[in-house]
C-alpha cells in the first residue's frame, strides 16, 4: 500500500493498545461507531484491528461490514454498552492513512454520511466482505495463435474471429465478460483452445490481463508547444501542482498524457488517469497500452462485481502502475501515486447527481492531488468556467495547445439559418448538399441530435391531445422500432397507440430523434451505411467498442448520434460536422445552459477535419444571430468564456459564489414545500453571506410519481457557507418527515432548476 511520505500519519488513529476502535458502516447515520476491540487470541480473530482493515460487527440484529478509521483510548459511551468486533477481515490494511484522512475530508465537505462515503470507495464485493484475494478465471491469446491469426486469419470460423479478436484488442477477458459480451462463446473457445490460439488461465485478482502481444508503438515527436506543456509537468513532478492543458481538439493532449506518465514511470511512481464516460474508457485504454507494455487497471461501472475487484486489487497491489477509470476511480488506492490527469475536466460526467453520494470527481482529484504533493493534469478544449477562473486566481497554471497535431486544421464552423432554407425531416438542404459532396468525396459525416427515439411528441391529429407520463410532467417520447411509448426520465413505457385514446383519431409524431433522422438518412442515402450511436442500440461497452470500429474501418460512412459522439473520439476520416439543433440551451433558465451548449457545439465541431483532409462544420439554428453562436463561429470558445464569466461574476453565481441545494421529494403535492419551510425555520440568523432562495417547486413538480422541490443556500465564500451547513443539517434530520418524503444535499451542484 502506499506509504505515508506524501502525509504525515496522525494522531487520531490512536495506538496499537488502544482498546477500541471507530468504524465507518454503510448506514445513513453521519457517525462512525464504536466497538470493543477483542483481546489477543479471542475466537473470530484472525489479526489485530488496524486502520484501513475492514471488520465484521453486531449493528443491531444484523452483522454488517465496515472500515475501520481510528483506534481510540476511550469512548464517549460507557464501555458496558458497546459490542466487540467480530471479525477482522484483513491481514493488512486496504486502505492507507493518506486515503483514510481523503475520504473523511470528503464526507465532510459533501456533507454525506462517513459510512455512504466510505462504501463508494471500494468494490461491491468488499463491501459484502469478500477476500480481496478471491480469483477469478481468464481467457487470452497465446503467441502461437497471434502468428497464425496474422497468417492465415479465420474467415470460414467468425465466431472464432470474433471472441479472438475481442481477447486480443483487451489483452484477454473473463469468462463473466464473455458471458454478456459474446453468449455462446464456448464452443468457439474450445476449438480455439484446441489449435493452442487461445489458453484459460486462473487469475489472482491483483494480477490483470497482460498487455496485448507486440511492440508498443512508437511515439510522435511533440510539438514545440506540447514540449513546452511536457516542460512544465515533467519539473513539477514530486510535488504540488495544478495544471490546466488547454488544447483544441486534435492537439494532442492525450500525448501529452503519455509522456508525463511516462516520466513518472521512470521515477518508481504510479498514475491514475481519469476519463468521464465508460464509452471514453477502452480507447483511452488501448492507447496506453500501445504505448506501455506493463499491466493497466481499468475501473469502470460495466465491469462485472468480480472483474471490479480485479482491476482494484491490480491498483491496490501495485502491479498495475497505470490506472485508468472513471468517476469512481478517484478513490482507487494507488501506492507511490505520482500523478492525477483528468481528462476533458469540463464533462459534468465527473459529477455524481443522481442520488447517493453527490461528489464532484473532478475537484477532489485536484485535493488528492494536493495532499500527497504531487500534480494534477486537468485537460480540455472547452475548459470549465471554474478551472478559468482559478488560472485568473494563480491556483492553476494554464498550459496552452492552440493549434492540432501535425498537417490537420481547424475546421470551417458556418450557421444554417432554418428561417431561410427548406428543411428536408429535420436536414437542411444546404447541409444535404454538403453531405453529398463529402460523402463522394470519400469523407465520412457525422450528424449531432441530443434527443434520442423517433419524435418528442405523439399528437391526435383531432382532438390535439398530446402523449403523457403518467408518472411525471413531461410528455413520452415515441420510439418507432420498437412500438413503444417511453419517458425519457422514469423510464415508464407503454404501447404505441394508432389512434387517440381520447377521441379515436390517427396519431402523428412531432420532431426529430437519432432514430427519425437514422430513417431519413436512410432514405436519402441508399446504400450507404448509416451508425446510430445512442443509449437505445448501443447498451454496452462491446456495443459501443463494436460500432466504433465499423467507423474507423469505412464500412459505416454516416455517424447520426447524441452526446456520446461528442467527447473525445478521434475520427480521421469524418470530414463533415452537422449540428441539427443548435437551440437547445440557447434561452434556458439554467445558468450553465449557455457553457454547456457551447462545450458541447465545440466538442462536437472538434470530430471534423482532425487528420489530412480539411473539416467543415454546419450548424442549424432559428437564431442564428444569437450572441453565444456568433461569437462561437467567430472567435471561439476562448472568447465566448471571456465575455461570459463577467455576467457570472454580476450575478455572484459560480465560480464567483458558493451554492448548496437540499432538494426534497414526497407523495403528496405539498409534502416537500412544507419540509423544507420548516427547514427553512431552523436555518436562524444568518450572515451577510448567505442566503437562503426559496423553497420552490422543481422545474420538473412531478418526476417519477413523486413531488419534487428544493431550497437554494447561497453565498459569497466556501467557509460561512460549510460553517452553516454543519450548523443547520443536524436541526433538518431532526424534523419531523411525513411518510414517504426524502431528502438530500447536493454540494456545488451542477444543475440548478
Amino acid at each position: 500500500m502506499q506509504a505515508s511520505r506524501n502525509l504525515p500519519e496522525h494522531s487520531s488513529f490512536g495506538s496499537v493498545d488502544s482498546r477500541f476502535c471507530k468504524v465507518a458502516l454503510d448506514t445513513p447515520l453521519r457517525r462512525l461507531f464504536d466497538y470493543r476491540i477483542p483481546g489477543q487470541g479471542s475466537p473470530g480473530t484472525n489479526v489485530g484491528v488496524a486502520p484501513g482493515k475492514r471488520v465484521r460487527v453486531p449493528f443491531g440484529r444484523q452483522k454488517l461490514v465496515g472500515v475501520v478509521v481510528e483506534l481510540a483510548d476511550s469512548s464517549e459511551l460507557a464501555e458496558e454498552k458497546l459490542r466487540t468486533v467480530i471479525e477482522v477481515l484483513d491481514e493488512a490494511p486496504l486502505l492507507d492513512a493518506p486515503l483514510l484522512e481523503f475520504l473523511r475530508w470528503a464526507a465532510g465537505y459533501y456533507h454525506h454520511p462517513v459510512g455512504q462515503v466510505f462504501a463508494a470507495a471500494l468494490p461491491k464485493l468488499l463491501r459484502e466482505g469478500r477476500d480481496p484475494r478471491a480469483r477469478t478465471w481468464l481467457w487470452r491469446p497465446t503467441a502461437t495463435g497471434v502468428k497464425a491469426l496474422a497468417e492465415q486469419g479465420l474467415r470460414r470460423a467468425p465466431r472464432q474471429q470474433a471472441l479472438f479478436g475481442h481477447l486480443a484488442s483487451g489483452g484477454g477477458a473473463s469468462e463473466d465478460t464473455l458471458d454478456e459480451a459474446q453468449p455462446g462463446w464456448r464452443e468457439a473457445a474450445r476449438a480455439l483452445a484446441r489449435k493452442d490460439w487461445i489458453e484459460r488461465v486462473q487469475m489472482d485478482a491483483g494480477d490483470g490481463a497482460p498487455a496485448p502481444a507486440g511492440l508498443r508503438d512508437v511515439a510522435p515527436e511533440p510539438g514545440e508547444a506540447q514540449r513546452a506543456a511536457l516542460d512544465a509537468i515533467v519539473a513539477r513532478l514530486g510535488t504540488s501542482g495544478a495544471f490546466l492543458l488547454d488544447g483544441v481538439t486534435g492537439s494532442g493532449k492525450t500525448e501529452v498524457y503519455l509522456r508525463v506518465v511516462e516520466a513518472v514511470l521512470a521515477r518508481g511512481d504510479s498514475a491514475l488517469v481519469l476519463c468521464p464516460e465508460i464509452g471514453l474508457t477502452p480507447q483511452l485504454v488501448e492507447r496506453f497500452r500501445q504505448r506501455f507494455d506493463l499491466p493497466i487497471a481499468a475501473l469502470h461501472s460495466q465491469l462485472t462485481d468480480r472483474e471490479r475487484l480485479a482491476a482494484w486489487q491490480q491498483a491496490a497491489s501495485g502491479k498495475a502502475r497505470i490506472v485508468i477509470g472513471t468517476r469512481s476511480a478517484v478513490f482507487a488506492p494507488v501506492p507511490r501515486l505520482g500523478l492525477i490527469v483528468v481528462d476533458e475536466e469540463h464533462d459534468p460526467s465527473y459529477k455524481q447527481q443522481d442520488g447517493g453520494f453527490r461528489y464532484s470527481a473532478r475537484d477532489l482529484a485536484v485535493l488528492r492531488a494536493q495532499r500527497l504533493d504531487i500534480p494534477v493534469v486537468m485537460g480540455s478544449a472547452t475548459p470549465s468556467f471554474e478551472s478559468l477562473h482559478n488560472v485568473e486566481l494563480g491556483k492553476f497554471t494554464r498550459l496552452g495547445l492552440p493549434a492540432r497535431a501535425g498537417t490537420a486544421v481547424v475546421p470551417r464552423v458556418t450557421v444554417i439559418d432554418l428561417r431561410a432554407h427548406a428543411v428536408h425531416r429535420g436536414i437542411a438542404v444546404p447541409l444535404l448538399q454538403a453531405m453529398d459532396r463529402h460523402l463522394a468525396a470519400g469523407g465520412q459525416v457525422l450528424l449531432y441530435l441530443n434527443r434520442r427515439g423517433y419524435a418528442p411528441t405523439l399528437l391526435c391529429t383531432g382532438c390535439s391531445w398530446i402523449a403523457p407520463c403518467g408518472s411525471c410532467d413531461a410528455r413520452m417520447t415515441v420510439h418507432q422500432r420498437s412500438g413503444r411509448l417511453a419517458c425519457h426520465h422514469c423510464g415508464a413505457e407503454e404501447p404505441l397507440p394508432e389512434r387517440c385514446p381520447r377521441c379515436g383519431y390517427p396519431v402523428q409524431s412531432l420532431g426529430h430523434g437519432t432514430e427519425r433522422v437514422e430513417e431519413t438518412l436512410a432514405e436519402r442515402f441508399p446504400g450507404v451505411a448509416v451508425e446510430r450511436f445512442d443509449r437505445d442500440v448501443l447498451r454496452s461497452a462491446e456495443s459501443l467498442e463494436a460500432a466504433f470500429d465499423r467507423v474507423k474501418s469505412g464500412s459505416a460512412r454516416i455517424l447520426v448520434g447524441t452526446q456520446m459522439l461528442t467527447k473525445g473520439h478521434h475520427f480521421p476520416d469524418v470530414t463533415l460536422v452537422g449540428v441539427l439543433n443548435a437551440d437547445q440551451g440557447l434561452f434556458s433558465t439554467d445558468f450553465r445552459a449557455g457553457e454547456r451548449l457551447a462545450q458541447t457545439l465545440v466538442q462536437v465541431a472538434g470530430r471534423a477535419g482532425r487528420a489530412e483532409r480539411p473539416g467543415e462544420v454546419l450548424i442549424q439554428s432559428q437564431y442564428p444571430e444569437h450572441p453565444l453562436l456568433q461569437v462561437l463561429v467567430t472567435k471561439g470558445y476562448a472568447a465566448f468564456a471571456a465575455s461570459a464569466l463577467p455576467e457570472r461574476a454580476a450575478t455572484h453565481w459560480p465560480p464567483f459564489g458558493r451554492l448548496a441545494l437540499l432538494r426534497a421529494s414526497g407523495t403528496q403535492p405539498e409534502a416537500a414545500l412544507k419540509f423544507l419551510r420548516a427547514a427553512v425555520g431552523e436555518a436562524g440568523p444568518l450572515p451577510r453571506s448567505l442566503q437562503l432562495r426559496g423553497p420552490v417547486p422543481a422545474a420538473m413538480l412531478r418526476r417519477a410519481g413523486r413531488y419534487h422541490a428544493q431550497l437554494l443556500v447561497e453565498g459569497s465564500q466556501r467557509a460561512p457557507l460549510q460553517q452553516f451547513l454543519t450548523q443547520w443539517l443536524p436541526k433538518v434530520e431532526a424534523l419531523r418527515m411525513p411518510g414517504g418524503l426524502r431528502w438530500s444535499l447536493d454540494v456545488d451542484p451542477l444543475e440548478v432548476f
